[in-house]
């Protein structure tokens, strides 16, 4: 009988692999990709002058079978499709005669499964887009690694592991970053939970652990390499990295939008609030727009101008009932949103003319005739929050009060004042907005001290309302110093990347936001008439200077105050307006640098900067083991604080052109003895045009046991001596 030339190549083929020894040379071959004569021989540990004949008997026999083919050119040797093949079916035979090894796997998925190198292997292909040669001989090298390890029981995350050391030794870097698993250490997540530093509820340990996922994705997908590795090494701050791509910061409502459209809750089908009538139903509709936007915002949310749109709701002079209905909607946002609440004292310019949406019989009604029901809703407010305030101190809503030079000359403006100055002096949670100051006809604040004029189209209502802060990030200048070798032009020119770096970030959440923004941001980008509520194209974008005073001080070698200081202080300001037009033009015109405050920038970015070069050369605030850099504008008032020294004034007026996107200064009043001096002093900054944005800054102990507080910072309760129920309230301690 004779035998077809098929059958003879197939009988070859099984002769070929029937040989342990050729097996081996194919397996090498698999694993390796190519080799050359010599490499193979060293590989099956062979001594090339006393058995080179057997190895070339072995491989002939490989390349007379096609399983194996060489490179003429490299002069090396590699498996042919064929060559693969055989090795596969081999294995698969392997594992049905000897059986299952008994290695399951704990999937991601959450099921045990048995082992199977080729899911790897998809896994290499779909997630990280690896070529399916490697993704096989990856898959198989991990196989074999954890088989020679012994374990009955492994984890998807251990795989992933082995699998990513496998590239990084294979040179395979770029597939490694892809494939890298997101989550928090268990240690990690423990301490979360058990943490005493912060009270927490569960609801707050997952919004933490998500956004430390959120942040390492960030990192690691969404920016580019130099941005995430400034912001690792401690050379920039992206503030709420973890809600980067999701949230803008800061939000300024327009909240007559709602007052005339209503809400739709968007979250639950086919329910939505009616365009209220009267001053429960309007306070309701508040109240829901904060608790939707809570979703979707940062950080702060702003009722610019609150008493004045809330005004034409005021329909009777049922004092008690109004105050009632203020108390509830106060207290409601105090425990649930972080608000910034605009009140102002006078009816401004530019809304007197305003046409009212009417909620009752009146008609043709201005918001210019309705300033007694606008300060008595300012006033309430405020009393409000000094009758709550006896129980504990009400630190949310913030209360900004914008007051002008008349403002003084209303008695009932000024009465409203003095009531704003009294509960600053006592608790210090008001914000003063100096409308006088500057030269731009309007201007929104948040209680961040982040602003918005009318610096786009002059119109004040699509420059300041229904927009917001995009983001913030921070940069740290001490860290320019140590790299700019005390060379000017060196930092200035490190300053300048720095801010492109900033700038290229915010682009990206910009970027994102409007394309995310679609679908995850559902309320804020709800229509109405056509017209999206939240206007992404208007909001500001941030660069934080942190560590300003420092890095003066630290490059001219002479306090903030010296002549030496103040000419590279100026320097530093006049550099970074002109960066910041050019960067102007290719990521926005609201590109804005400011010095604001940034705790957690403040502290983060000088740890970083004492753990790298030591405590000897950092120039920093605080202690060695608490360190943290500046970043606000302070005045300290040390003798009687009628008038603020003038110097101090004029050190702050050299760095106005850096409060076009925002500024806030925080006086400390701990030699104020009334709320009276408190008044003076305002009214001489008012006068003078000199502060736009201002809030007074105290310590203040509130004893939780006697529910009694005092103006001062105590260990001990004077009242009824507890020391474990004393709470300190300073707002700005790390800034």
């Amino acid at each position: 009988m004779v035998k077809s030339p098929r059958r003879s190549r197939g009988v070859k083929v099984l002769k070929a692999v029937s040989s342990p020894f050729r097996l081996q040379i194919l397996n090498f071959l698999f694993d390796k990709g190519s080799l050359s004569y010599t490499e193979l021989m060293i590989s099956l540990k062979m001594n090339p002058s006393r058995d080179a004949g057997k190895f070339a008997y072995h491989l002939k026999f490989l390349l007379d079978s096609n399983l194996v083919e060489a490179d003429v050119s490299s002069k090396k040797y590699f498996l042919t499709d064929l060559g693969k093949m055989v090795l596969d079916i081999s294995e698969k035979i392997e594992k049905r005669v000897v059986g299952s090894r008994g290695m399951l796997i704990r999937t991601s998925h959450f099921t045990l499964e048995e082992f199977d190198h080729n899911k790897i292997a998809k896994s290499l292909i779909k997630e990280a887009n690896v070529p399916t040669d490697l993704a096989q001989i990856t898959a198989k090298e991990a196989e074999k690694r954890l088989h020679k390890s012994k374990v009955k029981y492994v984890t998807a995350p251990l795989v992933r592991e082995i699998v990513n050391t496998i590239l990084v030794e294979k040179g395979h870097e770029s597939y490694r970053h892809k494939l890298t698993r997101l989550g928090m250490p268990v240690h990690e997540v423990t301490e979360l939970i058990n943490s005493k530093k912060t009270e927490k509820d569960s609801t707050n340990i997952i919004t933490d652990a998500g956004k430390k996922v959120f942040e390492e994705y960030i990192l690691l997908n969404i920016f580019p390499r130099d941005i995430a590795d400034a912001h690792l090494s401690g050379a920039i701050h992206i503030e709420n990295l973890g809600t980067w791509i999701l949230k803008p910061s800061e939000i300024i409502h327009d909240i007559r939008f709602f007052y005339e459209c209503g809400i739709n809750l968007l979250n639950t089908a086919n329910i939505s609030i009616d365009p209220p009538k009267n001053l429960d139903s309007a306070l309701t509709v508040t109240l829901n727009v904060l608790l939707q936007c809570n979703k979707e915002v940062n950080t702060t949310q702003i009722l610019e101008s609150f008493n004045v749109f809330l005004s034409p709701f005021v329909q009777n002079r049922d004092l008690q009932r109004i105050k009632n209905s203020l108390r509830r909607f106060l207290i409601n946002i105090s425990q649930n949103v972080d608000t910034t609440i605009s009140l102002d004292l006078s009816i401004p310019e530019v809304i007197k003319d305003i046409n009212i949406i009417e909620v009752d019989e009146k008609r043709n009604r201005k918001y210019g005739n309705l300033i007694e029901e606008s300060q008595l809703l300012a006033l309430l407010i405020l009393e409000i929050f000094s009758e709550e305030d006896i129980i504990q101190p009400l630190l949310n809503p913030k209360i900004i009060v914008r007051i002008s030079e008349k403002t003084f000359n209303d008695k009932d403006s000024l009465k409203i004042l003095e009531k704003a100055h009294k509960l600053a002096f006592e608790r210090g949670n008001i914000y003063f907005e100096n409308t006088s100051a500057g030269n731009i006809n309007w201007k929104v604040f948040s209680s961040s001290g982040i602003k918005l004029s009318t610096d786009l189209t002059g119109d004040w209502e699509t420059d300041t309302l229904r927009t917001g802060c995009l983001g913030s990030v921070a940069i740290n200048l001490p860290r320019i110093v140590q790299d700019c070798e005390n060379d000017k032009n060196k930092f200035f020119d490190i300053l300048k990347e720095r801010m492109e770096l900033s700038a290229r970030a915010l682009r990206i959440k910009y970027n994102s936001l409007k394309q995310i923004g679609k679908t995850s941001l559902p309320f804020i980008n709800q229509k109405a008439k056509g017209d999206t509520y939240f206007r992404f194209e208007q909001c500001s974008r941030i660069i934080k200077f942190a560590g300003f005073e420092e890095a003066v001080e630290k490059f001219s070698g002479m306090k903030i105050n010296s002549e030496k200081s103040k000419i590279f202080a100026n320097e530093i300001v006049q550099n970074s307006i002109k960066i910041k037009k050019k960067l102007g033009r290719k990521y926005g015109k609201r590109l804005f640098p400011v010095i604001l405050p940034s705790k957690e920038a403040s502290r983060r970015l000088a740890q970083l900067d004492v753990e790298r070069f030591g405590v000897a050369k950092v120039k920093f605030l605080g202690t060695r083991y608490n360190p943290y850099f500046s970043t606000s504008k302070r005045i300290e008032l040390q003798e009687h604080p009628a008038n603020i020294p003038s110097e101090i004034i004029q050190a702050e007026q050299e760095l106005k052109d850096l409060n076009m996107g925002g500024c806030l200064y925080i006086i400390g009043i701990g030699n104020v003895k009334s709320s009276e001096e408190l008044l003076e002093i305002t009214q001489n900054l008012v006068k003078n045009n000199w502060l736009e944005f201002f809030t007074y800054n105290r310590v203040i102990s509130y004893c939780k046991n006697c529910k009694k507080g005092w103006l001062e910072s105590l260990q001990k309760c004077p009242s009824c001596s507890s020391l474990s129920t004393m709470m300190k309230f300073n707002r700005y301690k790390f800034t």
